[in-house]
């Protein structure tokens, strides 16, 4: 179902147990943010810092990889590799559909991508610089050209931090928009252009609160959506990668809802000067979402966001082997006016919920506890499962329930809603291997208020991963676990009172999968 549903035999100290079904991940080596995200003639592209030598960070080139509904994908060869002069980081691909950079024809489009090359000892440029460069493809992203100039774009003076090309179309006025961040500022520079490869400087926008030192955006990607899907009430969102300082500890994806005139991006609602990440924007709550981008060229109206499933406080300790990273699960978007606001909800994709359709449900409707932990039975025993639930607390402080368990409930991540302090956690302190970092952090919380106590919760367990979505999608929160293969059950619980599971639906998505 996802990259690799029926891996190769593994080989001494692999782990095909934590091996993601529904979740892109490549075969071997390190990977981290997702570039270029595209949808083209039927198939999606995905393309993603990846070190083709080893299962570390570094040598960074972009891997590739297509799929036809974004959860079965396929693994092409290195498209952007690096070399003795370069490493490719981040950056777009987009579909240059009227040839305005004339590099193919109005009839067989160029594809175009926008990353940033970092220089080296034996560059014709200064090393370490960062600096926007440009590839080509003619063959629909098979095969890709180095522009002639090298690079298109460059900070005057040169700087080691200017990089990750977000672009896209600007039809009110007829030209392409770049944002890009110079990170360790941090700002956001936004640049035009009419033919991709000559760029004017439009306007800055930053910092904005996180001034501490020590902090880097990453990751600009600015795009509109209606509010509450009229289209005479069009927001733009401005979201970045945030290092460290994350809601959750580390890295997270924040977000910004304002206006854009073609110039320059103003945000609206800010929180005062000094507070803390809580009162921000944020895409997910959870420790393990960053880097979160755009798909180009949907033909829908609703953009769809994907983004790098890990944290750069322990990235490089997760125990996973031959591969290190994997991507979340791709989501659409929509701007509702949740609490007097607006704010930026995620659902899964149209291609996952038909997934989830088509497998069988398992029903425990009507179910209720009293200060006690019930196992659900055997027949929902699964490592990959959707699980959507409606309870209603009369009387419990809190409840919830504990996914990837052992049958004692010795080990599992705990989901539960604290009616008291009126939050949603993620509890993967007793989720498995959590011991390889010292900054794999236990618990996230994120405050969120339940009318009368009822609580809907939105569950996607995978092996090696949890998704909890809440209130609409305007609650997301993403987290890494290692469970061991055994902890395959659900456990519901309720302390301190009485809880009804008025409605709770189970699909098992790791059985009779073709």
């Amino acid at each position: 179902m996802a990259s690799l549903p029926n891996p190769p035999a593994a080989q001494a100290n692999e782990t095909p147990q934590w091996r993601p079904l529904l979740h892109y991940t490549p075969r071997r080596n390190w990977m981290n943010d997702p570039n270029g995200p595209f949808f083209y003639k039927g198939v999606y592209h995905l393309f993603y810092q990846y070190n083709p030598e080893a299962p570390e960070w570094g040598n960074m080139s972009w891997g590739h990889a297509t799929s036809t509904d974004m959860l079965h994908w396929h693994e092409h060869d290195v498209a952007l590799p690096f070399s003795e002069t370069k490493d490719i980081f981040s950056g777009t691909v987009v579909v240059d559909k009227h040839n305005t950079s004339g590099l193919g024809t109005t009839d067989n489009p160029p594809l175009v991508a926008l990353y940033t090359s970092v220089f080296k000892q034996n560059a014709s440029n200064a090393p370490d610089v960062q600096a926007q460069s440009l590839a080509y493809s003619n063959d629909e992203g098979r095969t890709w050209k180095s522009y002639h100039k090298d690079p298109v774009l460059t900070l005057s003076p040169p700087s080691p931090h200017f990089r990750d090309p977000g672009v896209f179309w600007y039809e009110p006025g007829g030209y392409w928009i770049m944002a890009t961040v110079v990170a360790n500022a941090p700002k956001v520079k936004l640049y035009k252009s009419t033919n991709l490869t000559d760029w004017t400087l439009l306007s800055d926008f930053g910092p904005v609160g996180l001034v501490q030192p020590g902090i880097q955006w990453e990751m600009p990607s600015l795009f509109p959506l209606p509010l509450d899907g009229n289209p005479t009430q069009m927001k733009w969102i401005l979201m970045l990668g945030v290092n460290p300082w994350g809601v959750s500890g580390g890295s997270g994806s924040i977000y910004y809802v304002g206006s854009f005139d073609g110039t320059t991006f103003r945000p609206e609602g800010l929180p005062p000067e000094g507070s803390g990440p809580a009162a921000y924007d944020w895409v997910d709550h959870g420790a393990d979402h960053y880097a979160a981008i755009v798909f180009a060229g949907l033909p829908a109206a609703r953009p769809v966001t994907i983004g790098w499933m890990s944290n750069w406080d322990y990235a490089s300790q997760v125990p996973t082997a031959p591969w290190k990273g994997q991507m979340t699960l791709p989501m659409t978007m929509a701007l509702r006016t949740i609490d007097g606001r607006p704010q930026l909800c995620l659902t899964p994709d149209g291609h996952y919920t038909a997934l989830v359709a088509a497998h069988a449900a398992l029903s425990f409707d009507g179910m209720r506890l009293s200060s006690e932990r019930r196992l659900l039975p055997e027949p929902a025993r699964g490592q990959v499962m959707d699980i959507d639930i409606r309870m209603h607390m009369h009387g419990a402080d809190r409840a919830g329930i504990f996914v990837r368990a052992t049958v004692d409930g010795h080990v599992g991540t705990k989901i539960v809603y604290d009616m008291k302090k009126q939050t949603l956690t993620v509890d993967r302190s007793r989720s498995g291997q959590t011991g390889f970092s010292p900054k794999f952090s236990h618990e996230h919380s994120v405050s969120m208020p339940a009318p009368a106590g009822e609580v809907s919760l939105h569950v996607i367990v995978d092996r090696n991963s949890v998704e909890v979505l809440s209130r609409n999608g305007s609650v997301v929160m993403t987290d890494l676990v290692f469970p061991p293969a055994d902890a395959d059950r659900i456990m519901t619980f309720s302390e301190n009172g009485m809880t009804e599971f008025s409605h709770m639906k189970v699909t098992l998505l790791d059985r009779n999968q073709e």
